[in-house]
């Protein structure tokens, strides 16, 4: 068993992006669509061989990776099932296995929404996981933010 890391006060990742789209949609572009903008170079089977991600949108649901071939890859458990307010999950995909990810969804006027993303739980890895990590999951996540603000955008409604 792993041994517990020696920064047992490892900051969570806090991160947020403003996009214009109700929050519903923005919720259900979230989660209903994560395939659709999660950037394919981290996906953990890789973009070669990773056919699509899916959420399953109930409580303790799976949210795992498909395959080309079939095979699927669980990333975690849905902990937090809140549309369209609140999603969040269990992470297990390598190295931040243990961590939470919790994605919260606030209108702040009609037709734009703030998404704070906070990604938890680091005090829980060994310094090895950590290690591997190498702080580079805060910038995997400025990426997939902003990915998913622009196909969030693009397939918003506008009135």
């Amino acid at each position: 068993m792993a041994q517990p890391n020696s920064r047992s006060g490892a900051e969570p990742i806090l991160q947020s992006t403003i996009v214009r789209s109700d929050r519903a949609h923005a919720f259900g572009m979230f989660v209903g669509h994560i395939g659709a903008w999660w950037p394919r170079r981290a996906l953990p089977a890789g973009a070669s061989r990773a056919a699509e991600v899916r959420v399953e949108e109930v409580l303790d649901g799976r949210v795992h990776e498909v395959r080309e071939d079939g095979t699927e890859q669980d990333w975690g458990r849905v902990l937090a099932w809140e549309p369209p307010a609140r999603f969040a999950m269990a992470w297990r995909v390598p190295p931040a296995d243990g961590t939470e990810v919790e994605v919260r969804f606030a209108a702040v006027s009609p037709g734009v929404t703030r998404v704070e993303l906070e990604h938890r739980g680091w005090e829980r890895l060994s310094d090895e996981q950590l290690a591997r990590a190498g702080g580079g999951l805060a910038g995997d996540w400025n990426l997939a933010l902003g990915r998913f603000a622009a196909a969030a955008e693009a397939t918003a409604r506008r009135f």
